[in-house]
Order: C-alpha cells, then sequence, then structure tokens
C-alpha cells in the first residue's frame, strides 16, 4: 500500500477551512490555494536529498549543504491544478513545469486526457503532481500513468481535499507513489463532488461556472 500523508498543520486546517466557506471570493480563494500548496509543500520536501558545498561567508569559508540531483519537475492536472503551482514554485523556483490536461465526462464521471507536456529526463526527476481535488481519484491515476509511461519513477502527489474513494483507488493503483492530502472528506454525492468539499475547485480558482 502507498504512504498517504494527512497534513494535521493548524494553519492548513485553518485555511482550508476558509477555503471551503462559499462566501470565500475569487481572489481570495486562488491565495488559499497558492498558501496551503506551500504549506504542503514544506512538509513534502523534507526528504529532498542536499549535498555539500563550499562557499565563503562574510566571516570565512565553510562547507554547507545545497539541494541535490536534477531540479524537480512540477505537474499541474489542468485546470485547477495551476492554482497550486505558485506555492510549490515559491519553495522551489528553480524547477521545472510540466503540464497534463485532462476533462471529465459528465455522464460517465471519467478522465480524457487533451494536452500532456512534460520536462525532459523526466526519469531523474522528483516529480511533483497537483490537484486541489481527489475525488473519484481517476484524473490523478491516468495521470501518474502518463508520467510513469514516459519514465517518471520517483512522483508524488499533493491534493488539498480527498475523498475516501479517491484514496482507496488511488493507493491500490499506485502503492509505490506517495500521496500528501489536506483533508480527507466524508465521501463522494451521487454526482461524484466531494462532500462537504468546496465546489468546483477550477472555477472557483479562475471565477468560472
Amino acid at each position: 500500500m502507498s504512504e498517504v500523508i494527512y497534513m494535521n498543520h493548524p494553519l492548513i486546517k485553518h485555511k482550508i477551512t476558509m477555503l471551503r466557506d462559499e462566501r470565500t471570493g475569487t481572489n481570495e480563494f486562488r491565495k488559499l490555494v497558492e498558501e496551503i500548496a506551500m504549506l504542503m509543500g514544506y512538509e513534502a520536501f523534507s526528504d529532498l536529498e542536499t549535498t555539500d558545498v563550499r562557499i565563503k561567508t562574510p566571516v570565512e569559508e565553510t562547507v554547507q549543504p545545497v539541494l541535490a540531483g536534477k531540479k524537480p519537475a512540477v505537474v499541474p492536472i489542468l485546470r485547477a491544478g495551476l492554482g497550486m503551482t505558485g506555492g510549490i514554485l515559491s519553495l522551489l523556483p528553480n524547477a521545472k513545469v510540466g503540464h497534463i490536461g485532462m476533462y471529465r465526462d459528465e455522464k460517465t464521471h471519467q478522465p480524457h486526457v487533451y494536452y500532456d507536456k512534460l520536462p525532459p529526463f523526466i526519469d531523474e526527476r522528483l516529480v511533483v503532481v497537483v490537484d486541489p481535488m481527489l475525488a473519484t481519484g481517476g484524473s490523478l491515476i491516468d495521470a501518474v500513468d502518463e508520467i510513469k509511461r514516459q519514465g517518471g519513477k520517483r512522483i508524488k502527489c499533493l491534493c488539498i481535499i480527498a475523498a475516501p474513494e479517491g484514496v482507496r483507488a488511488f493507493t491500490e493503483k499506485h502503492p509505490d507513489v506517495q500521496l500528501y492530502v489536506g483533508a480527507l472528506d466524508r465521501c463522494l454525492n451521487e454526482n461524484c463532488y466531494i462532500c462537504p468539499g468546496l465546489g468546483d475547485a477550477g472555477d472557483r480558482i479562475f471565477g468560472t461556472e
């Protein structure tokens, strides 16, 4: 079974509550998504590898750690995942950015890929997949399928809100991938929306309906 890490930080909980509130407008919602992504990323990147380099401070020469290896790749699932990308890039400003575009069939609720562009040498990078909502799990499963097909090996997924059904489906399909969840909600309703959830994350980020 894959490792699922649930966020317990008070700031994350507080900001997710504000995110859920239907009175939260587009501008504030967008900022909250970015802030939550940054806080989750801080937790998710605690195991990044480092290497020692020699530098000179104003006082003396010293050996200190810096991040090692290829720059990570941030891969938002379009379009809602774009809202989390800035928060991750604030922590890893030199990261490469790829995109996977998906839409959900309103009748079957199944995801369909319409765009796919990943950075080169994806097999040598930590790949960070971001999507605010993990509902049925279909989009995230398909996105990770595609990343693995192109050679991705070390993958972390960050979702702000998840349904138990989505977590179960994802971990069964990708037991080797770390999944970070901001809040685990009660269930999916008959329309496959997360309850209590926060509505459509993409619409609320971009001010569409």
